[in-house]
């Protein structure tokens, strides 16, 4: 039972992100395509094991009486954005899902140009609630709220919207064309309820607070709980606590010492998104970051590749903390339409803080590893300079790899450069082709035989007056032989302590077009989506490569094909 001191979060907001075409926002609208279907869906590209449609576009979970419910904005209609409801599946593990009825579809005219984004709480009485931003006739962004029809359905396939919505309207302090994605709510010891609401002013980002005694009636707050000027809009704001020590989760209600706060943004500007750790000062609503890291778009990022709108919520069932963000396609509108799929979810993550009390440390659920199939294993294996060793034995187009390097000798390491600040520019000058000292040195994803495509995975180490800095990159430069195709590099500083074993672990899920990996037990993260031509699936080949100066030892390296759940999607 939920009680009023201790109010769980269950809910992952719908990822957010989805914007009218009469409003500011990023994504382009395709009149023509939205309502397109596709008259053959193609799955060259679709995933084996993360969370996608069999059609159409997608962008956004509940943990609720056992149920875990994942809501997400959806065109039912094409593979565009366009049309969008929000969607709803349902698991019981997070890796099977089961579709059900959309959830919220525009029907009222506080919504009835969309039903965009939001969160959702679990009030006393262990009742959930929606919040969400709705668009009125007027073009405006208002935050709305929904109620399930019956408790007694653990699907909860239908909503209630009241028609005393919109609960929080756009004031004159607030742009009603930058106000959207409210968090999930939490109740404080004054007996109100509180949350935020993403919004700009100018250039700054803003966290507006609003403050209910019922949860109906809400009243701004005369400062927002943060803001940070030249950021621009905050999409999807995301504040919860962690624990400041050991791996379990907290809830979102928890107050007190002990723990330190997140505060996440997307940025709409640079589709990008970045977080703070810091303190909540509870008696005046505040919250003041560390300042460990930058308050901007080059901070600390859960992920430094194509992930976006992402949320977390408390999994009270197994006292854990989630992560759950989107990763849109990167080929034309046209190729979504072509294909009748557009958009993933990447695999849920666990999320925690890292002892040095410094970042956060993210690492797939445990539940993933129950798709594992055929293994095979790599131990002791010298990788000389210049030297690629390929794994082979199972369909690498679709695997779990688990490797750990060992670093005997570091005398040819190259010193780091206190010119370079943006570890993803650095990355595109020093591809995976481009030697080094102490790497490049990683994993060739989804490469043909003779790697004319090939998506590089890899590390590159350097010295400093401080220490050592690792960086990570996901080249996929050459991915594909298709040409015009969009391949970003992507980069982020690794936070490692080399000297203190010599070890550097990697971790990357494959499948098909997606590459998702996790650096240094998880301390950095990359994400891509790639397409390639030739390297489809038992055709694609797995590669342990060396391009250093240095050679480096596989200690171990396990790697798994991974199966497909029994329900995928909707």
């Amino acid at each position: 039972m939920v009680t009023m001191n201790r109010v769980a979060w269950l809910v992952v907001a719908v990822l957010c992100c989805l914007r009218n075409g009469a409003v500011e926002g990023f994504h382009a609208v395709y009149e023509e395509l939205m309502s397109v279907p596709a008259a053959v869906v193609d799955n060259q590209y679709r995933t084996v094991f993360h969370f996608q449609p069999p059609r159409n576009w997608i962008n956004g979970p509940m943990y609720y009486n056992g149920i875990y419910h994942f809501f997400y904005q959806y065109n039912p209609y094409g593979a565009v954005w366009g049309n969008i409801v929000w969607g709803h599946s349902v698991s019981t593990d997070l890796i099977n899902w089961i579709a059900v009825e959309p959830a919220l579809y525009p029907s009222k005219p506080f919504d009835v140009n969309g039903c965009w984004s939001g969160s959702a709480t679990i009030l006393p009485g262990n009742k959930p609630v929606i919040l969400y931003t709705g668009v009125d006739p007027k073009n405006r962004q208002v935050q709305n709220i929904a109620f399930p029809k019956n408790l007694s359905d653990p699907y909860l396939r239908e909503w209630v919207k009241p028609d005393y919505n919109p609960i929080m309207d756009p004031d004159s302090g607030v742009n009603a064309s930058a106000f959207r994605d409210p968090t999930t709510a939490w109740y404080g010891s004054d007996g109100h309820w509180r949350l935020v609401v993403g919004s700009k002013r100018k250039h700054r980002g803003l966290a507006i607070m609003y403050r209910s005694k019922d949860f109906i009636h809400w009243i701004k707050a005369k400062h927002p709980l943060h803001s940070a000027n030249g950021t621009g809009m905050w999409e999807c704001p995301d504040f919860y606590p962690v624990s400041m020590e050991g791996k379990l989760g907290v809830d979102t209600a928890e107050y007190g010492n002990g723990l330190k706060y997140v505060l996440k943004n997307s940025l709409d500007v640079t589709r990008y998104e970045y977080y703070t750790l810091g303190t909540y000062l509870r008696d005046i609503d505040r919250y003041i970051p560390d300042g460990t890291s930058a308050d901007d778009g080059s901070g600390l990022r859960y992920d430094y590749g194509n992930f976006y709108a992402s949320k977390t919520f408390y999994d009270e069932g197994k006292k854990r903390r989630i992560l759950w963000g989107w990763s849109n396609e990167s080929d034309s509108s046209l190729d979504d339409v072509g294909k009748g799929w557009a958009g993933i979810e990447a695999i849920p993550r666990a999320v925690w803080l890292d002892t040095n009390g410094r970042q956060l440390i993210q690492w797939p659920v445990e539940e993933i590893e129950t798709l594992r199939g055929k293994q095979v294993s790599v131990m002791n294996k010298n990788v000389k300079s210049g030297e690629v060793v390929e794994v082979s034995g199972i369909m690498t187009s679709q695997a779990d790899v688990e490797v750990t390097f060992q670093l005997s000798t570091l005398d040819k390491i190259e010193p780091f450069d206190s010119m370079w600040t943006d570890p993803q520019k650095l990355c595109e000058q020093k591809g995976a082709d481009v030697t080094g000292g102490v790497g490049p040195f990683g994993l060739l994803a989804l490469a043909s035989a003779n790697r004319e495509e090939q998506t590089a995975v890899f590390f590159r180490l350097y010295s400093s007056p401080k220490g050592y800095i690792g960086l990570m990159c996901h080249d996929p430069s050459r991915s594909t032989v298709r040409p015009g195709l969009y391949k970003p590099t992507f980069g982020g500083w690794v936070d490692v302590d080399i000297k203190k074993n010599g070890m550097l672990s990697l971790r990357s899920l494959i499948d098909r077009s997606v590459v998702e990996s996790f650096g240094a037990e998880g301390r950095t993260c990359i994400t891509s989506r790639v397409y390639p031509s030739v390297a489809v699936d038992g055709d694609a080949h797995l590669f342990v490569f060396n391009n250093g100066a240095e050679d480096v030892k596989i200690s171990e390296l396990k790697a798994w094909e991974m199966m497909k759940p029994s329900m995928n999607g909707i």
